[in-house]
This record gives C-alpha cells, structure tokens and sequence, in this order.
C-alpha cells in the first residue's frame, strides 16, 4: 500500500533565492538514494515570500524510508550543505533537519 507524506520545511526568506538555484542540479548522488531509499512521487513546492516549502512524497512506509535515507552518507553530506538554507525549529533535534509531517484526512484519486 502507498503511503503519501506532506511536509513542512521553513526557509530563511533571505537566502529563497539560492536555496532554488542549489536545486537546479541537485546530486546525482542524492537522487539516486532517493529512489533506492523508496521515494517516489516526490515534490517541493515553494511559497517565496516567507520561505514556507510544502513537501510531497509516496512510499510503502514514511518513516522507514525517512531513516533509510538518514543513514545514506551522501544524504549527510546534502543535509550539512543544506542545513544554512532553514530556520532553527525548536522540536528538531541537533543537527536535524526541522520538518513537520502535515496529518492526511481527505484524498480524491
């Protein structure tokens, strides 16, 4: 069975702008361990003048796939190139992305 996740990530509104421009050619590497890790289906979207970025994805199991693509070593090199881009969220751990999983009550196929 699919599973769809939906997340929040929240840029720094000043550095928008960059942030899209590491994305224009984003690591062969990673998008490798995406798909190895099961990420499929996957979206960023942005709304620029706050910074807000909604994620999408499917997979068989969210949070296996999230802890699969953890412990991908290219996946910590990206996290650490990327860490600057976002806000500190205060329920992220040290060194954690800060990401808060949206809760899926409606779906039209």
């Amino acid at each position: 069975m699919t599973e769809r996740a939906c997340f929040l990530l929240h840029l720094k509104p000043e550095l928008v702008t960059e942030y899209l421009q590491v994305h224009e050619q984003v690591w062969p590497e990673v998008l490798e361990a995406l798909t190895r890790t099961g990420w499929r289906n996957y979206s960023l979207f942005l709304r620029a003048d706050d910074g807000l970025v909604v994620g999408y994805c499917e997979t068989d199991d969210f949070e296996a796939t999230t802890a699969a693509m953890d412990r991908e070593e290219v996946s910590a090199r990206w996290e650490a190139t990327m860490s600057r881009f976002f806000q500190p969220a205060p329920a992220a751990a040290a060194g954690e992305r800060p990401r808060e999983r949206l809760v899926e009550y409606f779906h039209l196929d």
